[in-house]
């Protein structure tokens, strides 16, 4: 076993041990998250749904907290009431975030979500309905044309599965940097450069953000850059990037619709610094961005896309003009209680249709048109 192995086992085991009374939950594959609300009241996520654990509990306030303050201090992190915040990686890449009284009222507030090193092919997503095969090529299609992509969602929603999936789909030849904040997209390429974000030390020093990464990203010869999570200023960054021929670089982003999803990116990126002005900005979001992916976590846990939207630029009022190619026909709820429906082709050819056909990609007009009876 090599030592970085026999570290990582044994910081995980330790962080087990700090945790003990959640171990259980902690060791549950099935389990993605586990969040504490005070020391008497734990809830987990499994497949999508979130339940209470009945008769799980810490034995009081001050054993959660030291807890807490045992794995921040296994990690070189403190949290304290000058900082009562803790935002970290675990050393198996399990993201933790804690907050302490007296911002936290019902006590030390914990959530801890799992990472799984768990893979998914395509033919898994369609089979658990997130996506149809049809929509499936297309999206392979765009990844082979180097189309700027944009996955939006709620948190839960799968984006960070979602864009793992689509990194599978990128052809051969390319040098990839991988940006996050957190290490968890599951990059399996032959050519592929990963940063990760460093926090400030408790005297606010030596930060490393996503912009930072961003701007070296761009001196370091990437052909396409994938942002883990656009949060922030570097959405400027990016936008740039991608209309500076970084063809086929992506990013995720909290919002609720493929439309909101652009609006959100406009937002973020006025927090820059960068002297740019609404307008050009408005013009610079539209020729970047190609794809809107929205996808959501239903009501029955389940997380699929809803719609795969093209971004047309912006119309006399500048508002952003939006054409869904797919979008989620109706969902009717099962005799087992899940949600039955499927994205469906709404009738409308994307703009580089042309370019599908002069690479001679076996995918015709008519697969954009629903079949009718």
């Amino acid at each position: 076993m090599a030592a970085g192995n026999r570290i990582s086992q044994a910081h995980q085991e330790a962080v087990a041990g700090y945790l003990a009374p959640v171990q259980a939950l902690w060791e549950d594959p099935t389990v993605t998250e586990i969040m504490i609300n005070g020391p008497d009241e734990i809830f987990f996520e499994r497949k999508g749904k979130i339940e209470r654990a009945e008769g799980v509990a810490f034995g009081s306030e001050d054993d959660l907290r030291a807890a807490v303050n045992a794995i921040a201090g296994s990690i070189g992190r403190r949290i304290n009431n000058e900082e009562p915040r803790l935002d970290a990686r675990l050393a198996d890449g399990s993201r933790i975030h804690a907050v302490i009284p007296p911002c936290s009222l019902k006590g030390t507030t914990v959530a801890i979500r799992k990472f799984t090193q768990a893979k998914i092919s395509m033919k898994d997503y369609i089979k658990l309905g997130a996506i149809t095969p049809d929509a499936a090529n297309f999206l392979e299609i765009c990844m082979f044309l180097g189309k700027n992509i944009l996955v939006s969602g709620g948190t839960g929603s799968g984006k960070t599965t979602l864009l793992s999936l689509l990194c599978t789909r990128i052809p051969k030849g390319y040098r990839i940097i991988v940006i996050e904040d957190a290490a968890e997209l599951i990059v399996e390429y032959e050519h592929v450069v990963r940063f990760e974000t460093r926090m400030a030390d408790e005297q606010g020093r030596y930060e490393v953000s996503i912009r930072d990464l961003l701007k070296s990203a761009l001196r370091l010869r990437p052909d396409r850059i994938i942002v883990g999570e656009v949060r922030g200023a570097e959405g400027l960054e990016l936008v740039q990037a991608m209309n500076t021929g970084h063809k086929g670089s992506m990013g995720t982003i909290h919002a609720n619709s493929p439309n909101d999803a652009l609006v959100r990116l406009e937002a973020l990126a006025m927090g820059s610094d960068a002297k740019i002005s609404e307008k050009a900005l408005q013009y610079s979001i539209a020729g970047a961005i190609d794809l809107v992916i929205q996808i959501s976590r239903l009501s029955d846990g389940s997380r699929r896309i809803m719609s795969i939207a093209e971004c047309r630029g912006l119309d006399k009022d500048f508002n952003y003009v939006v054409a869904p190619i797919y979008n989620m026909g109706p969902l009717v709820r099962g005799g087992d209680g899940k949600l039955v429906g499927q994205l469906e082709p709404v009738g409308e050819l994307p703009s580089f249709m042309n370019e599908i056909e002069d690479n001679k990609i076996p995918f015709p007009r008519a697969k954009f048109f629903a079949k009718k009876g």
